[in-house]
């Protein structure tokens, strides 16, 4: 579906830290991942579930880094998409089904998250989309996305964190590999 609404998406610095710790809400946004889960072994997140991964996430912000994009309907915010340079996310890396398939630099998303009053709207469309200008003004030639590809079409959302995979055909990725029956491996080529 795509979104008849209008999204506003900026990179989330430490001015937005308040617009992002409400977005993600008391949970951090699915059971205290704070979107850590692949910046982190699993041994480092289990450790660290809930507010120790919320304290990491705010130094990263606060050092000016870059950890993704919030997105905002009429200066709401409601949607977050973590993108960066796939080096950023050490599991990644450490992916049986979701390696590299080449050696090419690529940005990553690796996580998307929505309001649950705005999901089935289109808005994870809008992020990708937002998400991959964003890597294009960072220097990005390729952004990857490992979302599923469910045969069930009522897929929970809280499975879905990595995107669906029409999600991010709509948004102009090709699939490029894939390792596994329901991951597929897509790009998006800038230049």
């Amino acid at each position: 579906m795509e979104s008849t609404l209008h999204i506003a998406a900026y990179p989330v610095t430490k001015d937005r830290w308040e617009d992002f710790q409400n977005l993600f809400g008391e949970r951090g946004a699915c059971a205290g991942c704070w979107c850590m889960y692949w910046r982190l072994s699993h041994s480092e997140f289990q450790a660290q579930k809930g507010g120790k991964n919320k304290s990491v996430i705010k130094t990263i912000i606060k050092d000016s880094s870059v950890p993704g994009i919030i997105g905002y309907l009429v200066g709401k915010p409601i949607g977050w998409c973590s993108v960066a340079p796939r080096n950023e996310f050490p599991r990644l890396e450490r992916s049986r089904i979701l390696k590299r398939i080449d050696d090419k630099p690529v940005w990553s998303i690796v996580c998307l998250f929505i309001d649950k009053n705005f999901r089935n709207q289109g808005i994870s469309i809008e992020m990708i989309k937002a998400a991959s200008a964003y890597a294009a003004t960072q220097g990005a030639n390729i952004v990857e996305g490992y979302p599923v590809d469910p045969q069930n079409k009522s897929y929970p959302p809280v499975f879905a964190y990595t995107g669906i995979a029409s999600a991010f055909i709509k948004a102009g990725f090709r699939e490029v590999g894939r390792n596994s029956p329901k991951r597929p491996i897509m790009r998006y080529y800038i230049r």
